[in-house]
């Protein structure tokens, strides 16, 4: 029987607002709450919430023998939150049905894997904690941003624990073979891989509304047919797809609600069964190794990283950002580190992409900006100041060492207080409760004993300049 696994991606950034280089360090707050919202509403009505309904209504026709899984950004669940509560109630009936897997991922959608290992791990562990949360799910299958992956990452991934990871099945790495099995990566030979079939996925994502294909129309009983016509020991097909795709890109006017909710009773007449992925790398083994030396994505006909790492402007702006990571990743300010979290999605950079520019690249179809270079000015008008309250923070003229050396006293300190404190407490109960033939007046020991109760904050201060006269001073 041919497994199915349909995967659908849910991710929305918080949009930048308009940011003037006047308003550095005037302005903290860099957010188009407008856009945001206006957006998320409107996708989540055409879209997220008639999509959630339908996979429930065929979960529930199936007799819950249909499932699916769905990968979800923190940043999404926030906005959701925040304007469409009920569709997070939708998610929660999905988890509930126990047919429906929730993927693992990086919370902002970030580049993070590909820029700062130990920040990749982070937002990892917070999104699955969120989805803990919300969902009383613990994810077991890993999906990284855009699908990026390679045999570093692959190593990375498996050192958190995940046995099963999702990837593009992109052509230049699998050359005659088909993205149709279990496989494994080279560099963590314990870490299974599911490869997305790009063709028949875009059949749906593409062609399933497009009059000029020599396929059209694309019917249930149709695209059945073709999954159950695969080769016989091609057991596995991944159909990775934005949950956009179903009543935006695709209308319901189109009939994509109507092909999604016939096609388990078609599968169960040509034995194609759709399931999730922990289900299939349960029941099949892996047929080979896949070496994969650079970055692959699901973007782009090069499905390479060129997306977000393609000129200078993007990497001018990743470098600024992922230069004060551990900075960040160490203050204890809420608000600076909430921020560091929106910035690192990757669409802020995706929209600085130059690719194609001369006939129109598909990139600017997604972008806010009348053109990448307004995406850079922008975005680096907003990293400025963010950068200037890092750096309120912590000075740039304390090196990393030394500022982790500072921290760790103060953490030292705090703990030292605290068993002071509890020492304190412990012995004034016990004079309180002590015999009243104590040779001092109990007010006078108490006084005594509070001197213990001693605080003794470390400052982080900046480094003295060199002093009027020195050696430093002069002139060579």
């Amino acid at each position: 029987m041919k497994s199915v696994c349909f995967y659908f991606k849910i991710h929305q950034p918080f949009r930048l607002k308009r940011y003037r280089f006047f308003d550095i360090g005037n302005d903290h707050y860099y957010y188009d709450d407008f856009a945001n919202d206006e957006i998320v509403s409107r996708l989540a009505q055409s879209s997220y919430i008639p999509m959630a309904e339908t996979l429930l209504q065929m979960i529930n026709d199936s007799n819950r023998e249909f499932k699916c899984s769905i990968s979800i950004s923190g940043t999404a669940i926030e906005q959701l939150q925040l304007y469409v509560p009920e569709f997070i109630d939708l998610l929660k009936k999905l988890a509930d049905t126990g047919c429906v897997e929730f993927l693992s991922g990086t919370y902002s959608h970030s580049l993070a894997s590909l820029e700062d290992p130990e920040e990749f791990i982070r937002q990892v562990k917070e999104h699955d904690d969120l989805l803990k949360r919300l969902f009383g799910v613990k994810p077991k299958v890993f999906s990284n941003t855009e699908l990026i992956y390679d045999d570093d990452i692959a190593a990375v991934i498996a050192s958190m624990g995940f046995k099963t990871c999702l990837t593009e099945g992109a052509k230049h790495v699998l050359g005659w073979k088909s993205p149709n099995y279990v496989y494994q990566a080279v560099s963590a030979p314990n870490l299974k891989l599911l490869l997305t079939n790009d063709k028949l996925a875009e059949d749906i994502s593409r062609n399933f509304n497009n009059t000029a294909w020599d396929e059209y129309p694309l019917t249930a009983d149709k695209y059945v047919d073709w999954l159950a016509s695969l080769p016989e020991n091609e057991q596995v097909v991944n159909l990775y797809m934005s949950m956009e795709t179903f009543g935006s890109f695709l209308p319901a006017g189109t009939g994509i609600f109507d092909f999604m909710k016939a096609l388990p009773r078609f599968g169960k007449e040509k034995g194609v069964s759709f399931t999730t992925p922990s289900d299939v790398v349960a029941k099949l083994k892996p047929v080979d190794m896949i070496s994969v030396p650079f970055p692959i994505s699901d973007i782009d006909e090069a499905r390479d990283v060129s997306a977000w790492k393609g000129n200078e402007l993007q990497n001018e702006a990743l470098g600024k950002l992922y230069a004060v990571a551990e900075r960040v990743n160490l203050c204890q300010d809420r608000r600076l580190k909430q921020d560091w979290e929106y910035l690192q999605s990757s669409d802020h950079f995706y929209y600085m992409s130059t690719k194609n520019m001369a006939d129109g690249a598909s990139h600017a179809a997604f972008s806010p900006y009348d053109s990448p270079f307004a995406a850079f000015t922008n975005y680096m008008n907003v990293l400025a100041d963010f950068l200037v309250r890092v750096e309120e923070q912590y000075p740039e003229n304390i090196d990393n060492e030394e500022l982790n050396s500072l921290l760790l006293t103060i953490r030292n300190q705090a703990g030292e207080i605290e068993e002071l404190n509890k020492e304190v407490k412990t012995l004034r109960n016990n004079i309180l409760n002590a015999d009243d033939s104590t040779n001092a007046p109990k007010e006078e020991v108490l006084e005594i004993v509070d001197k213990k109760d001693i605080e003794a904050p470390v400052k982080v201060r900046k480094k003295p300049g060199p002093k009027p006269g020195s050696k430093r001073t002069k002139k060579a």
